[in-house]
């Protein structure tokens, strides 16, 4: 699955194993010292579910498929099920099928990014967490979960009848050990015993944590249900669903609601029938709530299987150890995911769609190669993270526009001002390391300007190789915009504070549809100060202009990128006036949203917009300029790429073997037409350009 030549990815993941060995390593010696001071640990609550009771039960086979279900709904907990995924991956040895019950915003988050992940021998199933709520949704819930908390309840009639054997974990939890060793605890089941649970780690269900608590019946301390093992098949044939709705409505009737959703149910059902449970050590779910009694579960960190932060404060929670239970979480957290995408050896499963064509092709470059990194770079799927934070879509206008722009960390300052010019919706996709997509998170929650607009769409795009996709980043917000217009723009733009209602107006007037093709040109300025007084008229502009504290965009360095929008001409326009294509001619247009893509084999710096210029040429879109809109681009120092571009020869020779297969593929797609755009396209490139 992974491209060649990947000795720093592997360097990375042998960091990562070397920091968490030294950090079970320090743990366990504090953890020893202090069973030391304070006797045995384990006493009390919990020690007949320790993992050291007993011999451990055996492996299921190498390649033996497991099966995990997993209930998760909206953008926040999407994230969660990453990371949680991330650490079972880590320590996997076996092939995986993931039973996903979801929402459709989960859905649409997670069938992208498990597409991209490719990730050898795991699959993935999804279920419509809507086509469930009707089961669940006349029981009271006081719990944050809400709806989605319910319904693990109908997990054996949901998940396919053939389906027997299923692990189900809650988001909140983290995998410190191999997932089979947790599928190897079926073997301990009676012949009926139908559920696996670990005991509560705190004293809820005894109903003595303050006065007139009165929870739901349990078996002494109870169970906690973020990690479960369900024989589905005994579950079914014991009649789970008639069993758990009696329970749950007979208790309903002196009780007002669960508290603790599913949990509170599946007790009640396991107090009226004993039979069902197989207890499991205690270490499978480390429980961190408020009161919870966790670290008598375990004497050394060796012990940890699962952590669990079942408190609605999660990493904020409250815990004897939880600086050493946080920071292992954020190992996980910030994990480079594309380390994980790695065989399992000797485990034949079908690779996931599109791996073996890419294998293929990137069998077939050659290292030796001048251009071999621009070749690797276009061949990357790169994993995509859409809707990274809560989202909600702009309702239905028959005219609007969404703001569409890439960027990487570097660039983040602009989103604010960004966010003050533009009310409207945006999609912006972010190229991103697993580390920097939480530097990201944190950037946005501390600033009340970014936190409070949720009209804005961030996708992540994580970062791998060393040239930056910027037409695969283009395409990805692209490709996420919901209104019917999308403003292609560069994210060091700030656009006219008025530039939104102008273009939705614009675009109504102009009769713009399907009974007309056209591409609206927004003209582009540059200040070269970082501070100046942002115009708010047209006229404002043209005064800027006329002093020197405004120029047309890269008027010094490439003026023919925006020549053809006729500056002169603007200057006095009234009405939108019609420009011709030109060579290199890379203006900021204002297209539907079902507009050609970008291409995206133009990676790192140089033709990236013009080669899409061309195409929306070619597919016979007008080019109209807009006589009041501007967008201004703000000074910021050079890219690496740029760098590249200008210093590197090779990089210009390969930029321009790009060109050349960009001509022969428009030649295949519009035949002789594709003539006029030959003498462009063979033009050397100018090391001082810089747009």
């Amino acid at each position: 699955m992974l491209p060649r030549g990947r000795p720093r990815a592997l360097g990375a993941a042998a960091l990562l194993l070397l920091l968490l060995l030294l950090g079970f390593l320090l743990f366990d010696g504090r953890l020893r010292r202090a069973a030391a001071l304070d006797g045995d640990p384990g006493a009390g609550p919990g020690d007949h579910n320790r993992s050291d009771c007993g011999p451990p039960p055996p492996r299921p086979s190498k390649c033996e498929l497991l099966h995990v279900a997993i209930v998760c709904a909206g953008h926040n907990s999407s994230r969660d099920v990453i990371t949680l995924v991330k650490s079972m991956l880590f320590y996997r040895k076996n092939p995986l099928h993931l039973h996903l019950v979801t929402d459709a915003v989960a859905r649409n988050i997670l069938e992208m990014l498990f597409h991209t992940w490719m990730v050898p021998a795991v699959r993935v199933s999804f279920y419509n967490a809507d086509e469930l709520k009707s089961q669940v949704s006349w029981i009271p819930n006081k719990h944050y979960s809400g709806l989605y908390g319910l319904m693990k309840l109908v997990l054996p009639s949901a998940l396919p009848a053939e389906l027997a054997h299923v692990i189900v974990l809650d988001t909140d939890v983290t995998f410190a050990s191999d997932i089979s060793e947790l599928w190897a605890l079926f073997a301990h089941f009676s012949d009926t015993q139908a559920i696996g649970l670990v005991e509560n780690q705190s004293d809820w269900y005894l109903g003595n944590l303050w006065k007139n608590h009165r929870p739901w019946p349990a078996l002494g301390r109870g169970f906690n249900t973020g990690v479960i093992l369900l024989r589905l098949d005994r579950l079914r044939q014991a009649g789970w669903e008639q069993m758990w709705r009696l329970t749950a409505r007979r208790e309903l009737l002196t009780l007002p609601a669960t508290s603790l959703a599913d949990q509170d149910i599946f007790n009640a059902v396991i107090k009226e029938h004993p039979g069902l449970v197989q207890p499991l050590p205690c270490v499978w779910n480390v429980q961190l709530s408020d009161h919870t009694l966790a670290e008598r579960c375990y004497s050394a960190a060796s012990d940890l299987k699962v952590i669990h932060w079942n408190s609605p404060k999660k990493l904020q929670v409250k815990n004897k150890h939880v600086e050493f239970f946080r920071n292992f979480y954020l190992t996980f957290l910030e994990y480079d995911g594309n380390l994980l995408r790695r065989e399992l050896f000797g485990c034949p499963s079908q690779p996931p769609p599109g791996a073996e064509q890419l294998q293929q092709a990137l069998a077939q470059l050659d290292e030796e190669d001048p251009c071999f990194e621009f070749r690797q770079q276009q061949l990357t799927v790169h994993r995509v993270h859409v809707t990274f934070l809560p989202h909600e879509p702009p309702p239905p206008r028959p005219h609007d526009v969404t703001l569409v722009a890439q960027l990487s960390m570097d660039r983040l300052q602009m989103l604010e001002a960004l966010c003050r010019h533009w009310p409207g919706p945006m999609s912006l996709a972010l190229y991103l390391t697993d580390a920097e997509a939480q530097q990201f998170l944190r950037f946005i929650e501390a600033s009340p300007v970014l936190a409070a607009r949720q009209d804005v769409a961030y996708h992540v795009v994580y970062r791998e190789g060393p040239l930056y996709p910027v037409n695969q980043l283009r395409n990805v917000a692209l490709a996420q915009a919901l209104t019917p217009y999308v403003f292609l723009s560069d994210i060091d733009f700030l656009p006219a504070y008025s530039l939104y209602d102008y273009l939705r107006a614009s675009i109504e007037q102009l009769g713009l549809g399907s009974q007309r093709k056209a591409a609206l040109v927004v003209p582009a300025f540059e200040t070269l100060h970082y501070r100046f007084s942002f115009p708010h008229s047209k006229v404002e502009l043209l005064a800027l202009l006329d002093v020197g504290a405004l120029y047309t965009f890269r008027y010094h360095e490439w003026p023919r990128g925006h020549a053809p929008t006729d500056y002169a001409r603007w200057r006095e326009a009234q009405a939108p006036y019609r420009v011709q294509w030109a060579a290199d001619y890379e203006p900021y247009v204002v297209v539907p949203r079902d507009c050609p893509r970008y291409d995206p084999r133009f990676v790192g710096f140089g033709w990236n917009k013009v080669a899409h210029i061309v195409e929306l040429d070619a597919q016979e879109y007008e080019l109209l300029v807009l006589p009041e809109a501007f967008t201004i681009h703000l000074p910021h120092a050079p890219s690496l790429d740029i760098s590249r571009f200008r210093s590197s020869p090779t990089y210009r020779d390969c930029l321009q073997a790009l060109k050349d297969e960009f001509h022969q593929d428009l030649s295949r797609h519009h035949g002789a037409a594709a003539l006029k755009y030959l003498p462009a396209l063979q033009q050397p490139q100018s090391p001082a350009r810089d747009g």
